[in-house]
């Protein structure tokens, strides 16, 4: 395959399994943006890739002479680009505010989530990340019951990083139980799987990550 070096739409370099992909995945599906998708193995990166990004690694976003290369600049791009729905809040108190709980996602949540899904970790560090991720989610459940979205009337950039999340739950063997504190999380859940560019910003490899229930 010749390497490409001009493209006349957005390309989105997508790494199918991850989950810092999915996000900006789900971002462009709920803009409804015409893109080009280039799922790629992160273990054979397209050779392109090297020249438009210093760090040569996924996802990778290129729209015309722009190259991004950091999840959440895209989606925050993407969202100044496409400013309908408007994905981010509209004042700047609340804009601060989504984005710091972006900042604690990632910070508390992002990093057991990475090590859970590589796996290299000892099976005692593992279960510990699990207990970690597991038990925080369900102390933060109630929450859900105030406001449908992640502390928001409406869906934001937050449940965009949430998302992909809450999909990778059974693949890194974490099981939210149904209680009375956890209900608000499980319809949480729900609300965003069902979404229609949650459905639609899905990776094969996505998809298998949860096996539809018998009836």
């Amino acid at each position: 395959m010749g390497v490409v070096t001009k493209r006349s739409s957005m390309t989105f370099f997508s790494d199918s399994a991850s989950h810092y992909s999915h996000r900006v995945r789900i971002v462009l599906a709920e803009k409804g943006v015409t893109v080009d998708v280039i799922e790629s193995d992160p273990a054979n990166i397209p050779e392109e890739l090297a020249d438009l990004n210093p760090y040569n690694s996924l996802p990778t976003l290129l729209d015309r002479e722009l190259v991004l290369y950091e999840s959440k600049v895209m989606m925050e791009y993407l969202d100044e680009r496409f400013p309908h729905p408007p994905l981010l809040p509209v004042y700047p108190v609340a804009r601060g505010a989504s984005r710091q709980y972006i900042y604690r996602i990632e910070r508390d949540w992002c990093v057991l989530v990475d090590s859970l899904l590589a796996g290299t970790a000892s099976e005692k560090t593992l279960e510990k990340q699990r207990k970690e991720l597991r038990e925080s989610l369900i102390a933060i459940a109630p929450i859900f019951s105030e406001k449908p979205f992640f502390m928001n009337e409406e869906f934001t950039l937050v449940d965009c990083c949430m998302a992909p999340i809450l999909w990778r739950l059974p693949v890194m063997g974490i099981e939210i139980p149904m209680t009375k504190q956890t209900k608000p999380l499980l319809a949480y859940m729900d609300l965003l799987f069902e979404r229609e560019s949650f459905q639609a910003s899905l990776s094969e490899e996505e998809r298998d990550m949860r096996t539809p229930q018998p009836a």
